[in-house]
């Protein structure tokens, strides 16, 4: 081994695994520039790997040996960590839109917008597997990336503060089977090797190719391999989609190898010398010499390009929404071809001169300390270290729920990617409201919303944790599932209609009510429990009856009855604002009174013309028999009129509550309008008072009466 060198910067080693070679990379970061101090490429001895996947691991994992010590003596140093790219003839990416409504209006949260993405990657899973059909095979998220977010229905860049009735988003979430990582990780570690980072050969190749700033614009990027063909497309500041075709640079070497009659090696050997020399030599398998014109070979390669152009031309407009892309930018040796850039911008209907070869371009701020030309084949490893910089990832295992859970790790992991990676539902970690309430008021839909209930218990290690808590490899994780609450309920009472009031003039007094309501056909009180798609109406009109019954008034048969100046009996309707007029010819009394004192009050009512509440200066007579066989022994008391039901305000611990319904109060009767359970005690005894002294239940109330009710301890 070489003396060892020193650096300035951490080094860190990239290898690009691909299907004809595996190019290894060192070097390190130096402010905005990346210095390569060494690379070196070997090609497979055999086709140990096809269309990008590994196929025999031992002799991926001596090759990949045996460019680690050619590396290791051209640094003078040992190497153990290696960053990795899985390519994109494995990856599965879905692009999906997700929903998520709510019952009325709130301000979006962390938390929601959390619960969206979360929703959103679970949703992209299940239409993945139902698009595969590859139930039986596990695969990994390895990451997604926000597209776009939607504030009812329109786009917004960032949801959290807003209020919204509906929030959504478009993303793309990554998978990878976990035979392809496993051997990947296998290979890897026969060399000697453990994984520091493990990126997509798409995300490697854009690392490089397209800078942030252009970004902005619809571009796609095509890595050109061996044997796949990895796209992605930017738009927007951001990757839109990542796609692949499973053609590339082998196809064309086969299509020379069974026109030419040689084996692959030298059909590779002939497709690379084509692009460069007017003719080529070679030995058939007959071996016989043989000479071809360099045009006739890439006669032969034409007919497969154009096939591979139509494919990438087809996928790069279904990524890209169904319409072509401004440019094209081509990294890897495959899209070196002579005539490739010029067929595919024909196939996409685009000027020649926006699809174009990315090499020396793009790299600017990389610097090779060996003699190294710089052309569109570095793109991706240089892309494999730089990933390493902007997130070093790997897989981890964790327990979850005593299940081994192996997590693709990005710095970043929470319980909650724990949590989707173990297959754990998504409404299993938030608290669950209870069942909602539907009916209609006056026809309106309308829904109340359960109680929420309890959010799921988590722990980590042993110590109380959230879903938002940081976990690292071998971490115990346990969550016990979140809960449902109660029920909605509402009363009639409840209802904000019911506090509006309708107001009639009775015998020249403006008088109060509160609106009646009809429950599926059938008048219910303001204590009626409402039920599942009950349908209420709220009566806007009183019978005779009811305003009678609620005034407490009795009225003799043989009285008339006005509304609005016109004759009416028990069952006209009363409307806002109508007037309402008993004529007192007779009055019924509860007890029996003397003719003489029946007669005075029927005088009286005749000059009123009504009988009214402050006529209660003359007391009702009453005449009482105790027996058939005892004396007549009676006490005379003048009739009372009944007083006209009015609201009240009182204050309650502090609190004004309000007293409506009914003629007069007692202090029992504040009970019905807080919210105090008599059934629970939580207590000695109850503590009462009014304006300050001990109260009595029976003791009437008035307006701003100061009352206190508390439990003693």
């Amino acid at each position: 081994m070489a003396r060892v060198k020193k650096y300035t910067g951490q080094l860190v080693f990239g290898l690009d695994i691909g299907t004809r070679s595996i190019v290894g990379t060192v070097g390190y970061k130096e402010g905005d520039r990346f210095i390569v101090v060494a690379q070196r490429v070997k090609e497979h001895e055999t086709r140990a790997m096809l269309d990008g996947q590994i196929h025999d691991i031992h002799k991926v994992g001596e090759t990949i040996a045996a460019v680690k010590k050619e590396l290791e003596d051209a640094i003078g140093r040992k190497l153990t960590e290696v960053c990795i790219a899985a390519a994109g003839r494995v990856l599965r990416t879905v692009t999906t839109h997700a929903e998520l409504p709510y019952n009325h209006e709130k301000e979006i949260e962390p938390e929601d917008v959390y619960a969206l993405v979360a929703y959103g990657v679970e949703q992209a899973y299940e239409e993945f597997l139902e698009e595969e059909k590859k139930e039986e095979i596990k695969f990994y998220c390895v990451g997604h990336s926000v597209v776009r977010y939607y504030l009812n229905g329109y786009p917004m860049g960032n949801l959290e503060g807003h209020k919204a009735r509906s929030i959504g988003v478009d993303l793309i979430a990554t998978f990878l089977p976990e035979d392809v990582v496993d051997g990947l990780y296998k290979a890897v570690e026969l060399a000697g090797l453990t994984v520091g980072n493990l990126t997509l050969e798409p995300i490697a190749a854009i690392q490089v190719a397209i800078p942030e700033r252009f970004r902005m614009l619809n571009i796609a990027l095509i890595d050109v391999g061996a044997g796949t063909s990895d796209i992605s497309i930017t738009n927007d500041g951001c990757i839109l989609a990542y796609g692949m075709i499973p053609m590339a640079g082998d196809a064309i070497t086969e299509a020379v190898a069974r026109h030419c009659l040689v084996d692959f090696a030298v059909a590779e050997r002939i497709k690379r010398e084509a692009g460069t020399m007017d003719e080529v030599t070679f030995e058939d398998i007959m071996f016989l010499p043989q000479t071809m014109k360099s045009t006739e070979v890439l006669a032969v390669a034409h007919t497969v390009v154009k096939d591979m152009v139509e494919q990438i031309a087809d996928k790069i407009r279904e990524l890209n929404g169904g319409k072509s892309v401004s440019a094209v930018f081509i990294v890897g040796g495959g899209g070196k071809i002579p005539g490739y850039t010029q067929a595919l911008a024909e196939e996409l209907g685009i000027a020649k001169e926006r699809v174009a070869l990315r090499g020396e371009e793009v790299m600017q701020q990389i610097i090779f300390e060996e003699d190294v030309k710089k052309d569109s084949l570095l793109v991706t490893p240089v892309g494999i270290c730089l990933n390493f910089y902007e997130q070093s990832n790997n897989f981890i295992f964790v327990s979850f729920n005593d299940q081994k859970v192996k997590i693709y790790d990005n710095n970043k992991l929470t319980v909650a990617d724990a949590a989707m990676q173990a297959g754990f539902p998504n409404d299993g970690l938030f608290p669950k409201r209870g069942t909602p309430l539907n009916f209609t008021v006056n026809g309106k839909g309308r829904i109340i919303r359960g109680e929420l209930g309890e959010a799921a218990v988590i722990m980590v290690n042993g110590k109380l944790a959230d879903i938002h808590t940081p976990i690292h490899a071998n971490d115990i994780i346990r969550v016990e599932r979140s809960t449902a609450g109660a029920p909605a309920g509402l009363t009639i009472g409840d209802l904000p209609e019911v506090s509006e009031s309708i107001s009639f003039t009775v015998n020249d007094q403006k008088v109060e009510m509160p609106k009646f309501a009809s429950v599926n056909g059938n008048l219910q009180s303001a204590y009626y429990e409402i039920k599942e798609n009950d349908e209420i109406e709220m009566l806007s009109f009183y019978t005779v009856k009811q305003l009678t019954e609620f005034m407490d008034v009795i009225l003799d048969a043989d009285m008339n009855i006005y509304v609005n100046n016109k004759l009416a009996d028990y069952d006209t309707p009363v409307y806002e604002n109508f007037s309402v007029i008993f004529t007192l010819e007779k009055l019924k009394f509860d007890t029996d009174v003397t003719e003489a004192e029946a007669q005075t009050w029927a005088d009286l009512a005749e000059d009123d013309g009504v009988l009214r509440e402050e006529d209660t200066s003359v007391q009702n007579s009453t005449a009482q028999s105790s027996s058939a066989q005892s004396s007549e022994e009676s006490e005379a008391q003048a009739p009372v009129t009944p007083a006209v039901p009015h609201d009240i305000v009182v204050m309650v611990n502090g609190k004004v509550v309000r007293l409506s319904g009914k003629a007069n109060y007692v202090f029992v009767d504040v009970f019905e309008w807080i919210d105090f359970d008599l059934t629970k005690p939580k207590g000695k005894a109850i503590v009462t008072k009014l304006n300050g002294r001990e109260a009595q239940y029976m003791e009437p109330l008035y307006d701003n009466s100061v009352i206190e009710i508390y439990w003693e301890e």
